[in-house]
């Protein structure tokens, strides 16, 4: 099954909160990262299916617009992303995100 790797940025944590909980409800993702970015700006990245990660995208963006104070960094989805991605970066499924698959 292709996989695709979703991330959003965005300025202020109740705006990156409300993302990630609405990308998590809009599809068949798991949350694999969260950290902070710089100057108040929070990141989240998610992986599944790749309809699913375009969906659960669209709701994120959303989530981030209507929350006060939220705005949008940047956000982009990468489908099928090589292993050697995977391997460097953070976006490996970890012993913590596996029951959540």
């Amino acid at each position: 099954m292709p996989v695709a790797v979703g991330m959003i940025q965005s300025l202020g944590f109740p705006s990156i909160l409300a993302a990630a909980d609405a990308v998590v409800k809009a599809g068949r993702v798991t949350l694999v990262y969260f950290d902070k970015a710089e100057r108040g700006q929070f990141a989240i990245a998610f992986r599944g299916p790749i309809s699913e990660v375009k969906q659960s995208m669209d709701a994120g963006l959303e989530a981030v617009e209507k929350t006060f104070g939220g705005e949008i960094i940047s956000h982009y989805i990468v489908p099928n992303p090589p292993e050697n991605v995977v391997a460097v970066l953070p976006l490996e499924y970890t012993e913590a995100s596996e029951p959540f698959r």
